[in-house]
């Protein structure tokens, strides 16, 4: 799930709800949520990601699973004319399920990691507009699927937080758009895995939500202090039921950030909630 600007709307795809896997398009205008009818959607996974390319003004989908196999196809959506395209490559990262995508402080959108179904990934790789290229920073977080991941365009940050590893995954990294940076902070989220997070602008600050953590789905809220590098708990009065695997993304036309979805011990949720800070 990410926002489109040029649709004005969020948009969702695919995802699994208990009996099978899904290839149907969502978007959401902060009032109602719509089926969009499309004439070549990608194939039906879950765990895929998506991002919005500012430079193209696409947003970009990758990987996922299908149930049988781990998918490194790329799609393109065009806001504008409400439709899938397939971008045949030259080049992709590895094919994988729960990797990290990401508005780069430059415009693009990045990926980062995955899970092959041998292996955790830690490459990073970056989409030109019609191709994969990877790119190599000095240093890159340790690898991982899963994790949580936003971008703070205000003074263009990448947070990334937790995951699925086999090294140690309960770590803050940031990034801005040339190196990444191992955190230190002095309280951060309990470890989780398919948590959420988002940009609220209304808070200057990145927020996290839920995950699952050793097979318990959590409904915490964080955000993490620039300034301070650090990662502080919300206080809320109420929150979602506890979830992993969520979409979120903040809706400029409603002014709040919009949680969907994900799944709570295994049981698929179609809420909608809207954080209010």
């Amino acid at each position: 799930m990410t926002y489109d600007p040029v649709s004005g709307k969020i948009i969702t795809f695919g995802g699994f709800d208990g009996m099978g896997y899904l290839n149907d398009t969502w978007t959401f205008d902060g009032v109602t949520w719509t089926q969009v009818a499309t004439n070549t959607p990608p194939p039906a996974r879950a765990a895929a990601q998506m991002a919005y390319d500012s430079v193209t003004q696409k947003v970009v989908l990758f990987g996922g699973f299908d149930g049988a196999n781990y998918l490194g196809d790329t799609w393109l959506w065009d806001g504008t004319t409400s439709q899938w395209r397939h971008a045949r490559t030259a080049h992709h990262p590895r094919r994988v399920t729960g990797p990290m995508l990401f508005p780069d402080p430059n415009g693009r959108v990045d990926l980062f990691g995955g899970f092959d179904g041998h292996f955790y990934q830690l490459t990073m790789w970056q989409w030109t507009g019609s191709d994969w290229t990877q790119v190599f920073p000095a240093t890159v977080p340790y690898a991982r699927s899963s994790a949580a991941v936003a971008t703070n365009p205000t003074i263009d940050q990448v947070v990334l937080f937790g995951g699925l590893a086999d090294v140690n995954p309960n770590n803050t990294w940031t990034y801005n758009g040339t190196t990444w940076s191992l955190r230190s902070p002095a309280n951060q989220p309990l470890l989780v895995y398919a948590a959420s997070a988002a940009f609220d602008p209304n808070i200057n600050a990145v927020i996290l939500f839920g995950g699952g953590s050793g097979g318990v789905d959590q409904n915490t809220t964080w955000q993490w202090f620039v300034a301070a590098g650090n990662w502080g708990q919300v206080a809320t009065t109420q929150s979602p039921p506890p979830r992993e695997g969520a979409g979120m993304a903040y809706s400029p036309g409603l002014g709040r950030v919009i949680v969907f979805g994900g799944q709570n011990s295994e049981t698929p949720l179609n809420d909608t909630w809207q954080f209010m800070p």
